[in-house]
Parts: C-alpha cells; structure tokens; sequence
C-alpha cells in the first residue's frame, strides 16, 4: 500500500491502493495527460474497466479485486452481518465488465472463495489484504516472466510486439515489455518496433510511452507495416501478451495478433507469449471456445475524435483474435516455459 498520495503516475504505478481509496491511470489520455483518476466504489471501478481507463488482463484483475474491497466496505456499511448478500450486485457488475479477459473471473473467483471463508463480521481488511497480495502476486509474477523471456532470447536482436503489455497492463513490469526490458538489461535487444494496434492505438499511446520512459530504442510503425520489416531478416521474435490462454496453448490476444503471428511463421521468426498463469484458462479445450469482445463500431469508423469513414458505413469492431498453438513458439509463465504448447505441456505446467 501507497504511503504518500499519488500525483503522476509512472508505468510501473498504473493502479495503487491509498488512504482507502482505487487509484488509477486514465490510460485512455496517455501519453498526452498523464494523471490518475479515484474510486471509492466498486461500480465505478466496473465502469472504468469497461471504459478502458484500466486495460490489459493482468490490470484488469487486480483492479476487479480492488473493486470487490470497495464493495465489500460498502456492503458491510449497508448491511452489516447481511453483507454477503448485499455484495453479490457489485461482484456481478464487476463480472460483467469485459467478457474475455480471463483475469477478471479469476481475481473475482479468488475474492470469492475468500468471502465464503469469512464471518459475518466487517470484511474490509480482509479483502483488501487479498487485493493487494493479487496485486504484489502479479509484481513478481511478471519479474518472474521476464527473466525466463530474456532466457529465449540467444543473440541481439531487434523485435516487434503488438498492442501493450507493459507495466500500464499489469500490476507492474509487465508481461511482453517485462521480457524486453529483462533482455534490453541483458544486451540482446537492439530496438523495438511496436505496432500502432489500431484503433484504441495502445501500441502508439502506451507501448511507445513506456519504452521512451525506460529509454529503450522504439520505433512505431502501421500494424500493415510489419510484413515488409520481417521481410529484412532484422526481427527474431514476435513478443506479445495475453488476455485468455486456452488450454491446448491457443491464446487470445489484440486484435491483429493472430495475423502477425501468421507473417511471423512465413519469415522464419520465433513467437514469444508472455503471461501469468492467470490468464491461463484450462476450463476451455481451444480458443474456438474463447468469446471474443466486440466493441461500438464508432471506435473504428472515426480517429482522435474525428469520423474518417463515410457517413452510413458499417463496421466490425473485435477487440481480439485468436492465433493457434501451432503458431507460438513459446508460452512463458512465471511458472516456466512451455515450448511449442499442446495440451498435455499446458496440463504439465499448470498440475
């Protein structure tokens, strides 16, 4: 927990508990504003997650576990020796807030199992110690990450990586970006090429911000621009992180993943999947099983608040694709390294 209030937030502070209340980044004004924005409720915390001001599974679910405190604080407030049954609104409205990150049923499900275990006293110190252990857990978790990432990584080299997952993604460090700045330490990453991910641009607002923060050669460019850089021989890997991970090793990922990958295995370049177990969901088979967000049309048909496409002009908006096992080289978890993933290597690593 934060002992001095918070005012500008850095990658690695994305999300921070102070003086009772749910502090977090606005990532959608980054990196023209950088500035935090409070809850004290769990159903702002539910609208924020919804409305992208936190994003990135692992984020999501610390920020949905911050959420289930501040409804339990309030339900005992309420309620008194009835709040288990006052909470059940908040914990429903924070379930429903994005419905592929898998790291949200998951940190909701481990607040959960507390909540059965305790009394009918007032929760309220016993569910913020468990949000802030998820929280402090993802922290080493992807520390963890990346340092078995860097491990890959034989020679320098330079790579691209697609949307964000970076310490604004997670509790901190990050997931795909931890693996870089692990290697980037390590000398066997020359330059990054991070793809613009449109249209929510994460790779162009928050990747690229990120990078400069830890003064690590980037270099933005069109997610259509990737096929021509790979055609140099340059790349030697696809970093990327995850939102839900299917168990036989399909992973769901941004929009436009799946097509890098497929690139990626024409030009003889390795992909890397960097994510904490708890993205990993072993209650589905494959990724066909995996439901795929769709978003308002209107955040395609325009840019920077300025319609581009003509008047009438519909649109498909899935936040995410779902690239096959047999396109992934490696999964790395703060667990360890599944190479070419199957069914039984993901069994193996989560038993």
């Amino acid at each position: 927990m934060k002992t001095t209030p918070p005012t500008t937030p850095t990658p690695d502070d994305a999300a921070l508990w102070h003086d009772g209340r749910l502090y977090l980044a606005d990532q959608r004004t980054l990196p023209e504003r950088a500035e935090f924005l409070s809850y004290d409720r769990a159903a702002e915390v539910a609208t924020a997650i919804r409305d992208m001001v936190v994003r990135g599974a692992p984020a999501i679910g610390v920020a949905a576990a911050y959420g289930v405190a501040l409804a339990g604080r309030a339900a005992y407030a309420g309620a008194g020796a009835n709040w288990k049954q006052a909470i059940e609104a908040d914990l429903e409205r924070l379930a429903a807030s994005r419905p592929t990150a898998v790291n949200l049923f998951w940190a909701i499900r481990r607040m959960r199992d507390l909540i059965e275990r305790l009394d009918t006293s007032d929760p309220s110190r016993a569910l913020l110690d468990e949000a802030l252990a998820i929280h402090e857990e993802d922290r080493a978790a992807n520390r963890r990450i990346g340092d078995l990432g860097a491990e890959l990584i034989t020679e320098p080299t330079e790579i691209i990586t697609h949307c964000n997952a970076g310490a604004l993604a997670t509790g901190g460090y990050g997931t795909a970006l931890g693996v870089v700045r692990s290697a980037y330490a390590a000398g066997k990453i020359r330059r990054v090429y991070a793809d613009e991910t449109r249209p929510w641009m994460q790779g162009a607002r928050l990747t690229a911000w990120e990078l400069m923060q830890d003064g690590i050669p980037v270099t933005l460019q069109a997610d259509c621009a990737a096929a021509s850089l790979m055609a140099t021989g340059r790349i030697g890997w696809v970093i990327v992180g995850s939102d839900r991970i299917a168990a036989n090793g399909d992973v769901a990922n941004k929009i436009g993943t799946y097509g890098l990958a497929v690139m990626a295995k024409y030009h003889g370049i390795k992909v890397m999947v960097a994510a904490p177990t708890s993205t990993v969901d072993m209650a589905i088979a494959s990724g066909a099983e995996i439901p795929i967000e769709e978003r308002d049309p209107d955040e395609l048909l325009g840019c920077g608040g300025r319609r581009i496409a003509p008047a009438g002009c519909a649109a498909r908006n899935p936040v995410f694709d779902v690239t096959p096992a047999a396109l992934v080289d490696a999964i790395v978890t703060e667990r360890g390294v599944v190479l070419d993933p199957t069914t039984e290597k993901m069994r193996a690593l989560m038993d």
